[in-house]
């Protein structure tokens, strides 16, 4: 998380103020914020990238229908479409950015299917993400951007989370922005973004006098809801975050460009491409190496060195849940999988130092010696 004394001041005028720490009027300004920045409307803060996908998506009513999703994915993106009752359809990525290949979107499209989610991976914008859409719209099928990673990224300077019928970003410590916890969902449907709200909130109505802490008025509540508002004192901390988004990417920028330099020099070490046009941020570095073996040994390393890296991702069907009550095996989605067993992410944050990125790429670069 890189924070100032903006952070600060924005957290310390909440506290001093006694008050409206649950609802107040942060919220609505951050969200405005996030949709001025977007270009969209219809944002709805939530206290997790996960709620927000959740109530995204029972919004849109999934129940038992089919949504395409990546497994190559945190594991939050999957189980939010059985919490809303749908069901995953589990699909192949491409290798450039590991967004869902179109290829195979287009097998595992069904009479059933109501949804794509599609994957912005690492603060890259999904290389098929254009014609995904198209596809989208052509066959009537939701498309559903989950940018938790992404926010601020870009095709051609139109924004991730604007090319589909909703999307969600995470908040979380490690995003590009951050609010310590927390999730923005958008929509294009005034219908859909009135639910959740409902939904976020106990399905309560509120009332035109202010909100449920500061009013006298009765109110009613009209369908079943959650509690999963955006304390105010985290939507403070996202409008300060909002104010140096520009600074945030631009460091963000640099330090990948030095460790792609300086780890391009390093024949066994693929790293990330930049495609023409696509506006990559960097949320996390993540290399390639030939095989599961070198990528293990390599990791191992780093662990001796106290460099701290992770494999992201493990393919999501393979987890317990999901061959359990789904019987996925290993060998269902091959390339994926394949894929999982060489990718490896190292440090990446605004404000890591030069002294820091050279201490991993000399570690990586003694390890291949």
């Amino acid at each position: 998380m890189y924070s100032d004394e903006r952070e600060i001041i924005a957290v310390s005028k909440i506290i001093k103020r006694g008050t409206f720490w649950a609802d107040g009027q942060e919220i609505r300004e951050f969200e405005q914020k996030v949709e001025d920045y977007l270009g969209t409307k219809n944002v709805v803060s939530f206290n997790s990238g996960t709620s927000a996908l959740h109530i995204l998506l029972a919004a849109y009513n999934i129940k038992n229908k089919e949504v395409i999703v990546p497994s190559f994915t945190f594991i939050s993106t999957i189980n939010a479409i059985p919490m809303a009752k749908g069901i995953p359809i589990f699909t192949e990525i491409e290798e450039e950015t590991y967004g869902l290949d179109i290829k195979d979107v287009e097998k595992k499209i069904t009479p059933n299917t109501k949804a794509i989610i599609l994957v912005h991976y690492g603060g890259q914008p999904a290389r098929d993400t254009e014609k995904i859409t198209a596809l989208a719209k052509e066959k009537d099928i939701l498309l559903i951007e989950d940018a938790a990673e992404s926010f601020g990224a870009s095709i051609n300077g139109k924004p991730v989370g604007t090319f589909g019928d909703g999307a969600i970003f995470s908040l979380c410590q490690s995003k590009i922005i951050t609010t310590g916890e927390g999730g923005i969902a958008l929509t294009n449907s005034k219908k859909v973004y009135e639910k959740m709200k409902l939904m976020r909130s106990h399905g309560r109505l509120e009332t035109t006098d202010g909100d449920y802490f500061s009013n006298t008025e009765e109110n009613d509540y009209i369908i079943l809801g959650h509690s999963l508002r955006l304390p105010t004192i985290s939507a403070a901390l996202g409008i300060a975050q909002l104010e140096k988004i520009k600074e945030i990417k631009k460091m963000r920028i640099k330090n990948a460009e030095y460790y792609t330099k300086e780890l391009s020099k390093i024949k066994e070490v693929s790293t990330p491409k930049q495609k023409k046009g696509f506006e990559h941020l960097y949320q996390m570095y993540t290399i390639k190496l030939k095989d599961k073996k070198t990528r293990d040994a390599l990791q191992d390393h780093l662990k001796n060195k106290k460099i701290l890296s992770k494999v992201f991702f493990p393919p999501s069907h393979l987890k317990t849940y999901y061959t359990k009550k789904h019987g996925f095996k290993k060998g269902y989605l091959q390339k994926t999988e394949e894929i999982s067993e060489k990718v490896l992410t190292i440090p990446m944050f605004p404000h890591i130092t030069k002294k820091e990125l050279d201490y991993t790429i000399n570690s990586i670069r003694e390890f291949f010696k």
